[in-house]
């Protein structure tokens, strides 16, 4: 297998081969984000991914998950991303699951027939970065697209049948009044999307970024942990929709929580509700314990 620069997964996918389709992210324009700064944008050739998974089945042998880095790989040519899939079931009789990530540009581009025909090969699990449901704070975070459109990709990948886990970002709005608008527009935004999976990280700023000059000029200002867990509290609690896995043990957090919409709300919101009263730091996660 070979891989050209940094290597970045969901930590969900931590089991799968990781097989990478294109070099950096399609988008690589928002002011949040590290991951792909070091690359330019292309899709690696056909025949260097089929070698890559026939050097994979030699390795590891036969596989059950797979993961198609790098940042954005539903932009590929939807008849390339086709020949991949096959080759993938040809070479790995019981694969039962491949995921990647997904941009919300990307998405729109594929038609609904598009979507679905790769969902019947086997891409299952998308992982679309929502970040947040306010439409002024998308656009400020230069994310390509507003509220409408992140909307519609999320539903159109849902109705193609594919497995949605949704990412926000808590604190992407900084200090200030915006804050509690952020988190209450993104429960909103997923009462409307309905993801299988609502996976909250905490905005960190990463040297070479937008975000990260913004700080250092003094024009944002980072949540404190508790203001991070207010912004939680929010959202849940603005959540409706029903059967949705939360997933807030990422890293980055300061609070590892997690359960299941509605099921387990009203403990989950205790246990925020507990932490914020007491300003308790024992239950959070220290600064150098904390990751991207």
């Amino acid at each position: 297998m070979r891989y050209e620069g940094n290597i970045f997964r969901p930590f969900s996918e931590a089991n799968s081969y990781l097989l990478q389709c294109t070099i950096g992210c399609s988008h690589n324009q928002c002011t949040f984000c590290g991951m792909y700064k070091d690359k330019r944008y292309r899709v690696r050739p056909l025949q260097e991914i089929k070698e890559d998974i026939q050097m994979a089945r030699k390795y590891y042998g036969d596989v059950e998950k797979v993961f198609l880095c790098d940042g954005d790989a539903v932009a590929i040519d939807t008849e390339i991303l086709l020949e991949i899939l096959d080759c993938l079931k040809q070479n790995f009789p019981s694969l039962r699951h491949v995921g990647c990530y997904v941009g919300p540009n990307s998405t729109l581009a594929k038609t609904p027939s598009e979507l679905a025909a790769l969902r019947a090969a086997g891409l299952k699990k998308a992982y679309l970065g929502v970040e947040t449901g306010d439409d002024q704070l998308l656009r400020e975070v230069k994310k390509g697209v507003g509220a409408a459109e992140m909307l519609e990709a999320g539903r159109r990948l849902i109705q193609a049948g594919w497995n949605l886990s949704a990412m926000v970002l808590l604190g992407l709005a900084g200090k200030g009044p915006r804050s509690h608008e952020h988190a209450l527009a993104t429960g909103r935004m997923i009462n409307e999307m309905r993801p299988h999976y609502l996976a909250a990280l905490t905005v960190t700023p990463v040297p070479g970024t937008v975000l990260y000059r913004q700080v250092q000029r003094g024009e944002f200002w980072v949540l404190d942990p508790f203001e991070t867990l207010e912004e939680m509290k929010i959202m849940l609690e603005a959540i409706t929709a029903d059967s949705i896995k939360f997933v807030g043990a990422h890293a980055s957090n300061y609070l590892p929580i997690s359960g299941t919409l509605q099921k387990d709300k009203e403990d989950m919101l205790k246990i925020i509700e507990h932490v914020l009263t007491t300003r308790d730091t024992r239950y959070l996660r220290s600064e150098n314990m904390r990751g991207l």
